[in-house]
């Protein structure tokens, strides 16, 4: 039977080569489940590895941030350090200045007082123009020396604004209305100051004249022909007329003699 040999050594063969065949078709889908399981594996390792590298370059820009925030921070101190010097210093300075004015203050005070106790003689010894109004004067800083809520320096300063303005009065011309004794009855008038040589008088209607006699601490009648002058004076005062040369009346300086001891 050498056909039923052959054709069994055919099937033989056959079913030989399915089994081989079958058995590398299994290799192959185990070969290629492992390679999908390590591509898979790859890939995740690959996330974990992005991942870290994320969190790295977060670390190293957040570390970056910091080190220059420290480097602003050193400089701002060391910055601070200098003025806190400086501020000592000036402290220091301040403190000494403090210790001057006290010592300023205690010997200011003294002669502010004398100061005014000057003026208010000066005032009553003085021809009497605008009386009222200098004694007010001087009575207000007297009153103001007095108050604590009033600094030194603006004490010193009403000092000084009170002499300037006595000052001014002797390089100025001025005309004012007033009232004045003439024959035992008061009657108002336009004084005419000439700086400090001269305080005039003209009754409104014009008809009475008369000038400070400082010997005899009084006012004297003056003669009509004073009364072109005068009243051009208190025009020229009054910034009605162009200033120029005038005659005014000027009573006889005061001799003052002392007597020897």
């Amino acid at each position: 039977m050498p056909f039923n040999n052959k054709a069994s050594c055919l099937l033989a063969s056959a079913f030989l080569t399915v089994g081989v065949m079958h058995a590398n078709a299994a290799d192959m889908d185990d070969a290629i489940n492992k390679g999908v399981d390590r591509i898979g594996n790859a890939q995740q390792s690959q996330v974990k590895i992005d991942n870290v590298d994320d969190q790295t370059r977060q670390a190293e820009r957040q570390y970056r941030a910091v080190v220059k925030e420290v480097e602003g921070l050193t400089v701002y101190i060391n910055q601070l350090d200098k003025q806190l010097l400086a501020q000592d210093k000036e402290l220091v300075q301040i403190e000494e200045s403090i210790r001057q004015v006290t010592l300023i203050e205690r010997q200011i005070t003294p002669l502010m007082l004398r100061m005014i106790d000057a003026i208010d003689q000066f005032v009553e010894s003085d021809i009497p123009f605008l009386k009222e109004e200098r004694s007010k004067r001087v009575s207000k800083i007297k009153d103001m020396m007095a108050r604590s809520d009033v600094t030194v320096a603006e004490k010193y300063r009403k000092v000084m604004e009170a002499y300037q303005t006595e000052i001014d009065y002797g390089r100025t011309i001025e005309s004012y209305r007033g009232d004045v004794m003439i024959d035992g009855t008061e009657r108002e008038v336009d004084f005419l100051r000439t700086g400090r040589i001269s305080l005039a008088y003209q009754t409104l209607d014009g008809q009475s004249l008369g000038v400070w006699n400082a010997q005899s601490n009084q006012f004297e009648e003056l003669d009509s022909s004073y009364k072109s002058k005068i009243m051009m004076g208190i025009r020229i005062a009054r910034e009605q007329a162009a200033p120029q040369l005038i005659k005014v009346p000027v009573a006889a300086p005061v001799v003052v003699t002392a007597e020897a001891k």
